[in-house]
Protein backbone atom coordinates (compact mmCIF):
# COMPACT_ATOMS: atom_id res chain seq x y z
CA UNK A 1 0.00 0.00 0.00
CA UNK A 2 3.33 2.39 -0.19
CA UNK A 3 5.17 3.35 -2.78
CA UNK A 4 7.70 6.36 -3.50
CA UNK A 5 6.13 7.12 -6.26
CA UNK A 6 2.80 6.16 -7.17
CA UNK A 7 1.42 5.96 -3.69
CA UNK A 8 2.43 8.32 -1.07
CA UNK A 9 -0.08 8.66 1.91
CA UNK A 10 -0.59 5.74 4.33
CA UNK A 11 -3.92 5.42 5.29
CA UNK A 12 -3.32 2.54 7.52
CA UNK A 13 -4.59 -0.85 7.08
CA UNK A 14 -6.74 -0.12 10.27
CA UNK A 15 -9.10 1.60 8.66
CA UNK A 16 -9.76 -1.08 6.21
CA UNK A 17 -10.60 -3.52 8.79
CA UNK A 18 -14.03 -2.04 9.51
CA UNK A 19 -16.92 -2.63 7.47
CA UNK A 20 -20.16 -4.67 7.07
CA UNK A 21 -18.92 -7.66 6.80
CA UNK A 22 -22.35 -9.44 6.91
CA UNK A 23 -23.90 -7.61 3.85
CA UNK A 24 -20.68 -8.24 2.11
CA UNK A 25 -20.36 -12.02 2.43
CA UNK A 26 -23.99 -12.00 0.87
CA UNK A 27 -23.17 -9.94 -1.92
CA UNK A 28 -20.47 -10.97 -2.92
CA UNK A 29 -21.64 -14.65 -2.79
CA UNK A 30 -24.20 -13.39 -5.60
CA UNK A 31 -21.45 -11.99 -7.24
CA UNK A 32 -19.58 -14.82 -7.46
CA UNK A 33 -22.37 -17.18 -8.93
CA UNK A 34 -23.43 -14.14 -11.81
CA UNK A 35 -20.32 -13.80 -12.76
CA UNK A 36 -19.26 -17.21 -13.23
CA UNK A 37 -16.27 -17.43 -11.20
CA UNK A 38 -15.44 -20.63 -9.20
CA UNK A 39 -12.83 -19.93 -6.74
CA UNK A 40 -12.14 -22.48 -4.42
CA UNK A 41 -14.27 -21.63 -1.37
CA UNK A 42 -12.03 -23.86 0.96
CA UNK A 43 -9.12 -21.93 0.29
CA UNK A 44 -5.31 -23.33 1.65
CA UNK A 45 -5.95 -25.77 4.31
CA UNK A 46 -5.87 -23.66 8.27
CA UNK A 47 -4.88 -26.76 10.15
CA UNK A 48 -0.86 -27.12 8.51
CA UNK A 49 0.94 -27.05 11.87
CA UNK A 50 3.41 -24.15 12.34
CA UNK A 51 7.71 -24.38 11.04
CA UNK A 52 9.65 -24.94 14.97
CA UNK A 53 12.76 -25.52 13.58
CA UNK A 54 15.38 -23.46 11.13
CA UNK A 55 18.12 -20.52 11.17
CA UNK A 56 15.78 -17.33 10.89
CA UNK A 57 16.25 -14.28 12.82
CA UNK A 58 13.84 -14.01 15.88
CA UNK A 59 13.48 -10.80 17.94
CA UNK A 60 13.59 -10.38 21.30
CA UNK A 61 10.40 -8.24 23.03
CA UNK A 62 12.63 -5.38 23.77
CA UNK A 63 14.24 -5.15 19.94
CA UNK A 64 14.03 -1.79 18.74
CA UNK A 65 12.68 -0.43 15.33
CA UNK A 66 12.71 2.11 12.79
CA UNK A 67 9.47 2.08 10.15
CA UNK A 68 10.02 4.47 6.99
CA UNK A 69 8.42 3.19 3.85
CA UNK A 70 8.71 6.42 1.56
CA UNK A 71 11.23 8.89 0.87
CA UNK A 72 14.92 8.33 1.19
CA UNK A 73 15.96 5.95 3.92
CA UNK A 74 17.06 7.38 6.78
CA UNK A 75 19.78 5.26 8.61
CA UNK A 76 20.80 7.18 11.24
CA UNK A 77 18.67 5.64 14.26
CA UNK A 78 20.00 3.52 16.90
CA UNK A 79 17.70 1.21 15.96
CA UNK A 80 18.20 -2.76 16.10
CA UNK A 81 15.19 -3.19 13.05
CA UNK A 82 14.42 -1.52 10.28
CA UNK A 83 11.29 -2.01 8.23
CA UNK A 84 11.29 -1.08 4.71
CA UNK A 85 9.60 -1.75 1.06
CA UNK A 86 10.62 -4.34 -0.35
CA UNK A 87 10.67 -3.32 -3.91
CA UNK A 88 11.96 -0.02 -3.29
CA UNK A 89 14.64 -1.40 -0.70
CA UNK A 90 17.92 -1.84 -2.75
CA UNK A 91 20.06 -4.79 -1.70
CA UNK A 92 22.91 -2.43 -0.97
CA UNK A 93 21.49 -0.74 1.15
CA UNK A 94 20.53 -3.76 3.26
CA UNK A 95 23.68 -4.59 3.13
CA UNK A 96 24.78 -1.05 4.14
CA UNK A 97 22.55 -1.74 7.42
CA UNK A 98 23.53 -4.91 8.05
CA UNK A 99 27.35 -3.17 7.98
CA UNK A 100 26.07 -1.32 11.10
CA UNK A 101 24.51 -4.22 12.85
CA UNK A 102 21.28 -3.49 11.84
CA UNK A 103 18.55 -6.17 11.00
CA UNK A 104 16.21 -5.43 8.10
CA UNK A 105 12.39 -6.39 7.81
CA UNK A 106 10.65 -5.76 4.20
CA UNK A 107 7.35 -4.90 3.57
CA UNK A 108 5.16 -5.85 0.67
CA UNK A 109 1.23 -6.09 0.62
CA UNK A 110 0.33 -9.97 0.74
CA UNK A 111 -3.16 -9.45 0.69
CA UNK A 112 -3.93 -6.24 -2.30
CA UNK A 113 -2.19 -6.11 -5.86
CA UNK A 114 -1.24 -3.27 -6.21
CA UNK A 115 -0.98 -2.39 -9.77
CA UNK A 116 2.70 -0.48 -10.08
CA UNK A 117 4.39 -3.00 -8.99
CA UNK A 118 6.65 -5.29 -11.14
CA UNK A 119 4.46 -8.86 -10.88
CA UNK A 120 1.44 -7.24 -10.64
CA UNK A 121 1.07 -8.76 -14.57
CA UNK A 122 0.77 -12.21 -12.69
CA UNK A 123 -2.38 -11.56 -10.93
CA UNK A 124 -5.58 -13.23 -12.83
CA UNK A 125 -8.49 -10.43 -13.17
CA UNK A 126 -11.01 -12.74 -11.19
CA UNK A 127 -8.67 -12.22 -8.17
CA UNK A 128 -8.90 -8.87 -8.21
CA UNK A 129 -11.74 -7.54 -5.39
CA UNK A 130 -12.66 -4.49 -4.00
CA UNK A 131 -10.73 -1.04 -4.50
CA UNK A 132 -9.03 -0.86 -0.93
CA UNK A 133 -10.33 3.07 0.08
CA UNK A 134 -7.59 5.87 -0.63
CA UNK A 135 -5.40 3.79 -2.41
CA UNK A 136 -5.36 4.02 -6.32
CA UNK A 137 -4.43 0.83 -8.00
CA UNK A 138 -4.81 -1.36 -5.21
CA UNK A 139 -7.37 -4.05 -5.16
CA UNK A 140 -7.96 -7.04 -2.08
CA UNK A 141 -7.07 -10.16 -3.11
CA UNK A 142 -8.82 -13.13 -3.20
CA UNK A 143 -6.43 -15.23 -1.10
CA UNK A 144 -8.46 -18.47 -1.40
CA UNK A 145 -6.21 -19.29 -4.39
CA UNK A 146 -2.83 -21.02 -4.40
CA UNK A 147 -1.37 -19.08 -6.99
CA UNK A 148 -1.91 -15.72 -4.95
CA UNK A 149 0.08 -17.42 -2.11
CA UNK A 150 2.68 -18.48 -4.91
CA UNK A 151 2.81 -14.74 -6.15
CA UNK A 152 3.68 -14.05 -2.69
CA UNK A 153 6.03 -16.84 -2.43
CA UNK A 154 7.97 -15.34 -5.37
CA UNK A 155 7.86 -12.22 -2.88
CA UNK A 156 9.62 -14.03 -0.35
CA UNK A 157 12.53 -15.31 -2.72
CA UNK A 158 12.89 -11.75 -3.63
CA UNK A 159 13.74 -10.59 0.17
CA UNK A 160 15.65 -13.59 0.44
CA UNK A 161 18.24 -12.25 -2.78
CA UNK A 162 17.99 -8.85 -1.41
CA UNK A 163 19.18 -10.20 2.08
CA UNK A 164 16.40 -9.50 4.26
CA UNK A 165 16.63 -10.64 7.90
CA UNK A 166 12.67 -10.94 7.80
CA UNK A 167 9.11 -10.10 6.22
CA UNK A 168 5.89 -7.75 7.19
CA UNK A 169 3.22 -8.87 4.75
CA UNK A 170 0.37 -6.13 5.30
CA UNK A 171 -3.71 -6.46 4.70
CA UNK A 172 -3.58 -10.25 5.81
CA UNK A 173 -6.73 -9.28 7.38
CA UNK A 174 -8.78 -9.34 4.66
CA UNK A 175 -11.77 -11.94 5.96
CA UNK A 176 -12.91 -8.61 8.31
CA UNK A 177 -13.08 -6.09 5.39
CA UNK A 178 -15.50 -5.29 2.38
CA UNK A 179 -12.91 -7.38 0.07
CA UNK A 180 -15.21 -8.39 -2.59
CA UNK A 181 -14.91 -11.95 -1.70
CA UNK A 182 -17.06 -14.42 0.69
CA UNK A 183 -13.23 -14.55 2.74
CA UNK A 184 -13.81 -17.01 6.11
CA UNK A 185 -11.65 -16.08 9.02
CA UNK A 186 -10.48 -19.95 7.88
CA UNK A 187 -9.73 -18.54 4.89
CA UNK A 188 -7.64 -16.01 6.02
CA UNK A 189 -5.75 -18.18 8.89
CA UNK A 190 -4.88 -20.84 5.76
CA UNK A 191 -3.10 -18.02 3.67
CA UNK A 192 -1.59 -16.88 6.61
CA UNK A 193 -0.06 -19.74 8.19
CA UNK A 194 0.82 -20.65 4.64
CA UNK A 195 2.78 -17.46 3.87
CA UNK A 196 4.66 -17.56 7.52
CA UNK A 197 5.97 -21.36 7.02
CA UNK A 198 6.90 -19.99 3.37
CA UNK A 199 8.80 -17.70 4.54
CA UNK A 200 10.61 -19.76 7.40
CA UNK A 201 11.59 -21.92 4.70
CA UNK A 202 13.65 -19.59 2.98
CA UNK A 203 15.13 -18.83 6.68
CA UNK A 204 13.34 -15.27 7.06
CA UNK A 205 12.00 -14.09 10.12
CA UNK A 206 7.48 -12.75 9.58
CA UNK A 207 5.35 -10.73 11.71
CA UNK A 208 1.51 -10.56 11.74
CA UNK A 209 0.42 -7.12 10.21
CA UNK A 210 -2.78 -6.23 12.37
CA UNK A 211 -5.50 -9.13 12.19
CA UNK A 212 -5.20 -8.52 16.21
CA UNK A 213 -8.40 -11.21 15.54
CA UNK A 214 -6.21 -13.69 15.06
CA UNK A 215 -3.33 -13.50 17.44
CA UNK A 216 -4.00 -16.45 19.45
CA UNK A 217 -4.30 -18.52 16.64
CA UNK A 218 -1.01 -16.92 14.95
CA UNK A 219 1.39 -16.55 17.40
CA UNK A 220 3.15 -19.97 17.26
CA UNK A 221 3.67 -18.94 13.50
CA UNK A 222 5.33 -15.79 13.47
CA UNK A 223 7.84 -14.30 14.96
CA UNK A 224 6.41 -10.60 15.86
CA UNK A 225 3.82 -8.41 15.05
CA UNK A 226 3.37 -4.36 13.65
CA UNK A 227 0.14 -3.27 14.77
CA UNK A 228 -0.82 0.47 14.00
CA UNK A 229 -2.69 2.77 16.42
CA UNK A 230 -3.92 -0.01 19.02
CA UNK A 231 -3.51 3.14 22.03
CA UNK A 232 -5.42 4.86 19.55
CA UNK A 233 -8.20 1.91 19.03
CA UNK A 234 -7.98 0.79 22.62
CA UNK A 235 -6.91 -2.90 21.80
CA UNK A 236 -3.38 -2.89 23.06
CA UNK A 237 -4.32 -5.66 25.29
CA UNK A 238 -4.98 -7.96 22.22
CA UNK A 239 -1.26 -7.98 21.20
CA UNK A 240 0.03 -8.39 24.62
CA UNK A 241 0.76 -12.43 23.68
CA UNK A 242 3.55 -11.44 21.93
CA UNK A 243 5.20 -9.75 24.92
CA UNK A 244 4.52 -12.84 26.92
CA UNK A 245 6.04 -15.15 24.29
CA UNK A 246 9.20 -12.69 24.19
CA UNK A 247 8.27 -11.41 20.65
CA UNK A 248 8.05 -8.00 19.83
CA UNK A 249 5.11 -5.70 19.15
CA UNK A 250 6.20 -2.80 16.72
CA UNK A 251 3.70 -0.02 17.37
CA UNK A 252 2.96 2.72 15.54
CA UNK A 253 0.88 5.53 16.40
CA UNK A 254 0.27 8.69 13.84
CA UNK A 255 0.40 12.18 14.19
CA UNK A 256 -0.17 15.08 11.84
CA UNK A 257 3.39 16.96 12.70
CA UNK A 258 6.07 16.95 15.29
CA UNK A 259 4.49 18.90 18.13
CA UNK A 260 1.28 16.97 17.56
CA UNK A 261 3.55 13.81 18.07
CA UNK A 262 4.83 15.09 21.26
CA UNK A 263 1.97 15.35 22.68
CA UNK A 264 0.41 12.17 21.85
CA UNK A 265 3.85 10.79 23.14
CA UNK A 266 3.34 12.00 26.72
CA UNK A 267 -0.14 10.27 26.62
CA UNK A 268 1.08 6.85 25.50
CA UNK A 269 4.47 6.25 25.96
CA UNK A 270 4.03 5.47 29.95
CA UNK A 271 1.84 2.76 28.71
CA UNK A 272 3.51 1.68 26.03
CA UNK A 273 6.71 1.16 28.58
CA UNK A 274 4.84 -0.55 31.06
CA UNK A 275 3.06 -2.83 28.58
CA UNK A 276 6.42 -3.78 27.10
CA UNK A 277 5.37 -2.28 23.36
CA UNK A 278 7.83 -0.84 21.11
CA UNK A 279 5.88 2.34 20.45
CA UNK A 280 6.95 4.81 17.69
CA UNK A 281 5.08 7.96 16.53
CA UNK A 282 5.43 8.75 13.08
CA UNK A 283 3.86 10.66 9.87
CA UNK A 284 0.94 8.62 8.46
CA UNK A 285 3.18 8.89 5.35
CA UNK A 286 5.92 7.03 6.62
CA UNK A 287 8.32 9.39 4.50
CA UNK A 288 10.78 9.77 8.00
CA UNK A 289 9.15 13.41 8.08
CA UNK A 290 9.04 13.18 12.17
CA UNK A 291 10.05 10.55 14.51
CA UNK A 292 8.89 10.50 18.54
CA UNK A 293 9.74 7.06 19.88
CA UNK A 294 8.76 5.88 23.46
CA UNK A 295 12.16 4.63 24.17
Amino acid sequence: MHSTTAQSASQTSRARRIGMRGAVLVLTALTFNAGGATPDSAGLPSTIPPMRVGDWYRPGATTTWQWQLTGDVNTSYAAAVYDLDLFETSAAQIASLHGQGRRVICYFSAGSSENWRPDFARFDRQWLGEPLDGWAGERWLDIRHRPVLDVMVGRLDLAKRKGCDGVEPDNVDGWANDTGFPLTGDNQLGFNRALANEAHKRGLAVGLKNDTGHVGQLLRYVDFTVNEQCHQHNECAAVLPFVAANKPVFNAEYAANAAAGARLARAVCAKAKSAGLRTLILPVKLDDAFRVTCE
